[in-house]
């Protein structure tokens, strides 16, 4: 893994780091919504967050396919992971709450433990995605490239 970033290269770590994030943020902003007015009236919050959890999953997995494949940066992909992350903990931190009208007290306090639990867990999948991706994608091309040779 490489620590070290080429400056040529930070633009487009920044335009991975964004378009994974709004890939994401984009999907939860939609099912956000139907979860809160549909699924909870029937189910409860727990079960309606736990039915979004693995649709998120889907969509966080196919982003991170998405992003290595068009930017290319196999080398940077945990940086791109951790900031998207930052841009994903910045705008639940605001807009969601602000949306919500809550504060950051309320919006803890009012999670439910297994839930919060699993949603802090997806956040790590989501910055680590690009990286599993990638190590996955590349393990299945040295095969590929050993088995001709």
């Amino acid at each position: 893994m490489k620590w070290r970033t080429n400056t040529k290269q930070l633009p487009v770590i920044l335009k991975a780091a964004l378009s994974y994030f709004a890939l994401v943020f984009g999907a939860g902003f939609i099912l956000g919504p139907i979860r809160i007015l549909f699924i909870v009236p029937r189910f409860g919050v727990l079960v309606a967050e736990l039915m979004e959890y693995p649709l998120m999953l889907v969509v966080i997995v196919a982003a991170a396919r998405w992003l290595v494949r068009k930017f290319q940066i196999a080398e940077q992909t945990l940086l791109v992971g951790l900031l998207a992350l930052g841009l994903m903990m910045a705008f639940e931190l605001t807009l969601v709450l602000w949306l919500r009208g809550l504060t950051l007290t309320e919006y803890l306090s009012q999670r439910d433990p297994l839930s919060s639990y699993i949603f802090y867990l997806m956040l790590v999948v989501f910055a680590l995605m690009p990286l599993l991706v990638n190590s996955a994608s590349s393990l299945r091309f040295a095969q590929r490239t050993t088995k001709g040779a």
